[in-house]
């Protein structure tokens, strides 16, 4: 079994873009392969970022942004690749003795490739607003905008340790819901799809606001890409 199968039979990735193909932000991030998170051989991918690296100053700094991509999500592509080799070695050598060890690793690296896949193009730098289907489901799920931001703010704040922040859609309940995540993939929900995630691992803002992660999380309201939420809001409805 090639690795290609491999990824086909066990259903890891299942699609290998995150976002619909027939929308103006998905042909921008098309065209810089930031929605992949594989290339054409089928490996995990470090895609292009769609904007410079200062495109999110004052409210993200340049350098923390730099080693935050290049580095911290950078080398959880790296992992993720390594983990999959592991396990495929593994089936290919028939001993399992260690599998266990490589698939926690592969959903932990592989969870922190997708969600910082998600949380670059959640990104913008120009303020928007919630509009359309969106803005109607989440007054429908949580009264109105004020109160989920009010909700995923103190939700992304108060995560123990690292972590993140996020919004999901839950297509067994047709309902958005709000849930933390320890690490990359502990404290999940089964079944729930990200459509916005609030990174706060310390490399995440520890340069430019040192331990004040709150200041951080408000920080970021100003750049969020509704635009961008509203899309993956979009997808996730189809899938249900």
């Amino acid at each position: 079994m090639n690795r290609k199968d491999f990824l086909k039979k066990t259903a890891i990735i299942g699609g290998a873009s995150i976002l619909p193909s027939n929308s103006v932000f998905s042909a921008s991030l098309e065209q810089s392969g930031m929605d992949k998170l594989t290339d054409t051989q089928g490996n995990f991918a470090l895609q292009s970022l769609p904007y410079n690296e200062n495109f999110l100053e004052p409210h993200m700094d340049e350098e923390t942004l730099h080693l935050h991509y290049t580095f911290h999500h950078g080398d959880a592509v790296k992992a993720a690749n390594k983990d999959l080799q592991m396990i495929q070695q593994a089936l290919d050598e028939s001993n399992v003795e260690t599998v266990d060890y490589w698939t926690k690793k592969l959903s932990y690296h592989l969870s922190s490739h997708i969600l910082h896949t998600i949380f670059w193009t959640n990104l913008t730098n120009q303020k928007s607003d919630p509009k359309g289907e969106l803005i109607k489901q989440i007054e429908k799920d949580f009264g109105s905008y004020d109160k989920l931001k009010l909700l995923i703010s103190k939700t992304s704040k108060g995560v123990d340790g690292n972590g993140w922040g996020i919004l999901g859609y839950h297509p067994s309940t047709g309902k958005l819901t709000v849930l933390q995540c320890e690490n990359h993939e502990k404290l999940t929900q089964w079944g729930v799809i990200p459509i916005l995630v609030i990174d706060v691992w310390e490399h995440s803002y520890y340069l430019k606001y040192r331990n004040r992660r709150a200041e951080f999380v408000d920080n970021l309201f100003p750049i969020i890409n509704w635009d961008n939420v509203a899309e993956r809001f979009s997808a996730a409805k189809k899938i249900g």
